[in-house]
C-alpha cells in the first residue's frame, strides 16, 4: 500500500509528499505564528491521510469538527462527559480503531488541560493487544505542554505535561505518533519538542523562535531571516518523512473548512448615529436605577463588647442577654428555610451556580430572617435544595412520603429531575421536557440529560415510553403513576 500523501508544492511547482509510514515512527512538529496557516496544514495532513491511518485530534478551538461532515471521524464534545467517561472513551478508541476529534472549545483552559491529560493517558495505557497505529494531532500544543508555569494549578500543568511527554517520547512503541503544532517553540516544553524528527516551520518574527527554527532545520543563523519572510500557508519542511534537505512547501487546498471561516473586511452598518444609540441604550434607559439599601444604624464599639461579654456570661443560664439580632426559636426555622429556598429559586439561573455560592447565598438569607445560625449544614442543604428544585419545599409533608421513598435509590444530585418527573405524574401533568430537566439537574447539555434519563431507567426508578408522534411519557413504577405524553 502506498503510504505517501501530497501536502503541497515546492518553489518549482513540484509535489511535496509526506510518507505516513515514516511519520508514524518519527513524529512531526509544526511551528508558526498565529495566522501563518498551521491549522490549514494540519487539516490538509488529516484529509490526505484519512484513509490510511486512524486519527485522533485534540482540538482546543473546535476547528476540526467539520472533518466529520466528510470523513468517518466521530466528534466528542468534552463538555458533555465526565472524567471517567472520557477515560473510558479513550480506551474504546484504541480498541475499535475509531478516528475521533476531541472538541475542547466549551471548556476553560484548566479544564482543557485536565481533559486532554486524561484522554491521552487512556490512549497510552491501552492493553498491548490494542496498540494499533494512530496519528495523534494536537493543535496549540503549547497549551498542553507549556515550558513554564502559568495561570493554571501546578497539579493540572504537571498532569498535562506528563501526558504530552508520554505521547512524544514513549508513544511510538504503543502505535501513537504525535503531530503537534505550536505558535512559539519557546512556549513549548523542550522534552516534548525534542522528540520530533520532522519539522514544518512557518512564519515567525521573534529572534529566539527564528534561531531555534533554523537550528532544527539545519540552517545557518544568517539564513534564519528567511523564516520571517514566509507567506501565509508557506512552510519550510525537513525530516525523514518529508525531505532530507530543507524544502519550501506551499500547502495545498483542503476539501473542508473551519466553521468560523476566515475573517475579512465587511462594510460598516449604515444606521444613523441616533438610531444606533437607540439600539444600544434603549433597554438600559428603560430599566430603573438600582436603589441603595438604607445604611444600618451604627452601634458603638463599647456597646457591642458589653453585649458579647453578657452573652458569654449568661450562656448557661435561662435568661439570655439582649442581642442585636434576636434568634428565632428552633421550631420557627422551617418556614424561614422554605422562604429562603423559594427566593433563591425565583432566579432562573440559580440552578447553574456553584454549590459553594448557593450555600453562602442560603446562609445570608437565613441571617436576614433573623436566624441565629444556619439551620442546615452543606450536606443537608444539598438535599433540600435538590428537592426544592423538583418542587418539594417541605419534605416532612405526608403527601411526599411515597415519592421520597421511590427516590431513595438514586444519588442526591439526581433527586431534582426525578422529583420533578414524579410530581408531574402525581399531578397528572405533562412530562417535563429536556430543558426543564436540565435546569433541575444544573446542566445545559442535552447529552447529559439523555444519559441521566437512561441511568434512572436502568436503575428501575422510571420507565420511558415514546409514541409514534415522538411524544414522551415517563412512568414511576413504585408509585404506579405516569406523566402525560409531551
Amino acid at each position: 500500500m502506498n503510504s505517501s500523501i501530497e501536502i503541497g508544492t515546492d518553489e518549482r511547482g513540484a509535489a511535496v509528499h509526506v510518507n505516513v509510514q515514516e511519520l508514524l515512527a518519527t513524529r512531526l512538529l509544526v511551528q508558526g505564528n498565529s495566522g501563518s496557516g498551521k491549522s490549514h496544514l494540519l487539516r490538509r495532513l488529516l484529509e490526505e491521510s484519512a484513509g490510511l491511518v486512524q486519527q485522533v485530534v485534540i482540538d482546543p478551538e473546535g476547528d476540526f469538527v467539520t472533518l466529520a461532515d466528510r470523513y468517518s471521524h466521530v466528534v466528542v464534545n468534552a463538555g458533555d462527559y465526565s472524567e471517567r467517561e472520557i477515560a473510558a472513551m479513550g480506551a474504546r478508541i484504541r480498541e475499535h480503531r475509531a478516528s475521533v476529534i476531541l472538541a475542547l472549545d466549551t471548556l476553560d483552559i484548566e479544564a482543557q488541560m485536565s481533559c486532554a491529560a486524561i484522554f491521552l493517558n487512556a490512549l497510552f495505557d491501552a492493553p498491548r493487544e490494542h496498540w494499533f497505529p494512530a496519528l495523534v494531532v494536537v493543535d496549540e500544543a503549547q497549551m498542553f505542554a507549556p515550558s513554564a508555569s502559568g495561570d493554571v494549578s501546578d497539579t493540572v500543568r504537571r498532569a498535562s505535561l506528563s501526558a504530552m511527554t508520554n505521547l512524544m517520547c514513549r508513544g511510538r512503541k504503543r502505535g501513537l505518533a504525535g503531530a503537534i503544532a505550536t505558535q512559539r517553540l519557546a512556549k513549548l516544553a523542550k522534552n516534548v519538542a525534542a522528540e520530533a524528527s520532522n519539522f514544518l516551520m512557518g512564519r515567525t518574527f521573534l529572534d529566539i523562535d527564528m534561531a531555534r527554527a533554523a537550528d532544527l532545520l539545519g540552517m545557518e543563523r544568517r539564513q534564519a531571516e528567511a523564516i520571517r519572510d514566509l507567506e501565509r500557508g508557506h512552510f519550510l519542511g525537513l525530516g525523514p518523512a518529508i525531505s532530507r534537505r530543507p524544502v519550501a512547501v506551499k500547502i495545498g487546498s483542503t476539501e473542508t473548512a473551519t466553521r468560523a471561516g476566515t475573517h475579512g473586511l465587511l462594510p460598516l452598518p449604515s444606521a444613523e448615529p441616533q438610531d444606533m444609540r437607540t439600539m444600544l441604550f434603549a433597554e438600559l434607559e428603560a430599566q430603573p436605577l438600582p436603589t441603595s439599601a438604607p445604611a444600618p444604624t451604627p452601634v458603638a464599639a463599647q456597646e457591642l463588647i458589653r453585649q458579647f461579654v453578657e452573652h458569654d456570661a449568661d450562656e448557661d443560664t435561662s435568661v439570655t442577654a439582649p442581642t442585636l439580632f434576636p434568634e428565632v426559636e428552633a421550631p420557627d426555622a422551617e418556614p424561614a428555610i422554605i422562604a429562603a429556598l423559594e427566593e433563591m429559586l425565583a432566579d432562573p439561573d440559580c440552578a447553574f451556580h456553584p454549590e459553594s455560592f448557593l450555600y453562602q447565598d442560603f446562609s445570608v438569607r437565613c441571617r436576614m430572617q433573623r436566624l441565629g445560625r444556619v439551620p442546615l449544614d452543606l450536606q443537608q442543604f444539598r438535599k433540600r435544595f435538590a428537592l426544592a428544585k423538583g418542587g418539594v419545599f417541605d419534605p416532612a409533608d405526608a403527601k411526599w412520603r411515597e415519592l421520597l421513598d421511590a427516590a431513595a435509590r438514586l444519588p442526591d444530585d439526581m433527586l431534582a429531575p426525578f422529583v420533578q418527573i414524579a410530581r408531574a405524574a402525581m399531578e397528572g401533568g405533562p412530562c417535563p421536557d429536556d430543558d426543564a430537566l436540565g435546569r433541575a439537574y444544573g446542566t445545559r447539555s442535552p447529552g447529559r440529560i439523555r444519559r441521566l434519563v437512561d441511568y434512572m431507567e436502568k436503575q428501575g426508578a422510571i420507565v420511558v415510553r415514546s409514541d409514534f408522534g415522538g411524544r414522551r411519557s415517563i412512568g414511576i413504577p413504585e408509585l404506579g403513576l405516569s406523566t402525560e405524553a409531551e
